[in-house]
């Protein structure tokens, strides 16, 4: 008897232990279930708001045009204008004068072997196949040699003249579109306080609401026209930069050139 009252006491320990950690696994499992799902919901929230501000954020193409609209199509498509004008004659002076650098050293350095190996007939060949206005001069130079130094240096300083002015060709366009971009700004700012005026006297009302859209304007295109001069400018100073080398490259190798033809025409 007292057997089986003890095999009874062990069993109902055993059964109410047991029920105890299936509950308190069950227990557990729904507070985990539970705090994944506010993990989840709270990180689905999060992406839907991320991308609900990257639809609302507005990309920088749209912005710029929506200003351009804003400031009225009418001086706001000159301004343009003005500028892709100015960029296409500022590229093709670019590239052209990239196309006529020399590297004068190689040159003078091949020009002199080729004169005193194979003479001067060679050597005019030499510069007619080098690209640039500095082997120009070097061949309109040599194609004089046998009326006198006097004479190729005549023809260096003479052809030297044309070719800056070659160089030079084109950048006076660019000064121009320089100066007009902040001149149809103002232009526009002028406008847009005439129409400013004209909402004050028909509304009878000094109130912000009133003047905005003609101060919008006027600010509008003042600032486009800054944008388009300095735009301009930077590259009227790099083209001005890039004349200046190879004018003084022209003018330095000018120089090497005649003492190199003065020793040619010792030797000979």
């Amino acid at each position: 008897m007292k057997k089986l009252i003890a095999l009874l006491t062990v069993a109902g320990f055993l059964t109410f232990g047991i029920s105890n950690s299936l509950l308190a696994q069950e227990e557990n499992a729904q507070t985990n279930a539970a705090q994944t799902e506010q993990v989840a919901t709270a990180t689905e929230t999060a992406e839907m708001a991320t991308m609900e501000t990257a639809a609302e954020a507005p990309t920088f193409h749209e912005v710029l045009k929506k200003q351009f609209i804003d400031g009225g199509w009418g001086f706001m498509s000159v301004v343009l204008l003005v500028l892709v004008l100015g960029l296409a004659v500022s590229i093709e002076r670019i590239i052209y004068l990239t196309l006529s650098t020399t590297n004068t050293k190689n040159l003078l350095a091949n020009l002199e072997t080729t004169l005193n190996k194979e003479g001067i007939e060679k050597a005019k060949d030499l510069c007619r196949e080098t690209r640039g206005p500095v082997a120009s001069i070097f061949y309109q130079g040599l194609m004089r040699y046998n009326e006198g130094l006097d004479e190729v240096e005549k023809s260096i300083v003479s052809y030297g003249s044309v070719m800056t002015g070659n160089l030079e060709s084109g950048v006076s366009w660019i000064s121009l579109f320089i100066a007009l971009g902040p001149m149809l700004g103002f232009m526009g700012t002028v406008v847009g306080m005439i129409e400013a005026f004209d909402a004050i006297a028909a509304a009878g009302d000094i109130s912000p609401t009133v003047v905005a859209g003609g101060m919008k304007v006027a600010l509008l295109t003042t600032v486009f026209g800054l944008i388009t001069a300095v735009i301009l400018q930077i590259c009227f100073n790099f083209i001005l930069n890039k004349i200046e080398g190879i004018v003084n490259d022209m003018e330095d190798s000018s120089i090497t050139f005649m003492d190199m033809l003065h020793a040619y025409s010792k030797k000979n």
